[in-house]
């Protein structure tokens, strides 16, 4: 199975970009829409302001109980009921990646709480994180979020407490990029959260 996938900024694409802001570090072009394909799916030869790839992996820093809650309660990408989305791009510094393994966990969860406070969110606001560090990308995540119009102030919440924590004096890079569904949209290239 293939789990790379693509987020090709440009003229066309199912989402239509409402706000691009760059938190950290350097912009991103311009664009008007979004669309989010397998990456072997994508058009090498359509016109793109950017393309940024990532990679399904497995669960990272997350125990047996959290794994299992975060399974229980996550909905699937592509309800139709969520037309709104974040990408958000994010790139950590050297002295996060200089820490090992335990003690990059010990930040994420016992000091702040990552997993404990997107379980709050769920199952309103879906997410699916893609892996990019490994694949030469100028980001380590992209995470992609997806909810209803009605959910938006909850996920402006969760993003300004994740934001708050002491992982966060970790992110170098950081670009926060708003959208809209637009037109009929089916879940193909959507992938269930494991």
């Amino acid at each position: 199975m293939n789990n790379r996938y693509a987020f090709v900024a440009g003229n066309s694409g199912p989402w239509r970009l409402s706000s691009m802001k760059t938190l950290r570090g350097p912009d991103l072009s311009p664009a008007q829409r979004i669309d989010f394909v397998h990456a072997d799916a994508r058009d090498a030869d359509a016109p793109a302001s950017w393309v940024l790839h990532g990679v399904m992996s497995n669960v990272r820093y997350a125990t047996r109980t959290e794994m299992g809650a975060l399974k229980a309660s996550q909905e699937p990408l592509g309800r139709p009921n969520a037309r709104r989305a974040a990408l958000i791009p994010i790139k950590k510094s050297a002295a996060w990646w200089e820490l090992a393994q335990d003690e990059r966990r010990a930040i994420f969860e016992e000091t702040s709480h990552h997993t404990a406070i997107g379980l709050e969110y769920l199952p309103a606001i879906a997410r699916q994180l893609f892996h990019c560090r490994e694949i030469d990308e100028p980001f380590d995540f992209l995470t992609w979020f997806e909810y209803a119009p009605e959910h938006a102030t909850e996920f402006e919440n969760l993003v300004t407490r994740l934001r708050s924590t002491p992982e966060w004096s970790y992110v170098e890079r950081e670009v926060d990029i708003r959208l809209e569904r637009i037109g009929v949209h089916d879940q193909s290239p959507y992938v269930k959260t494991p």
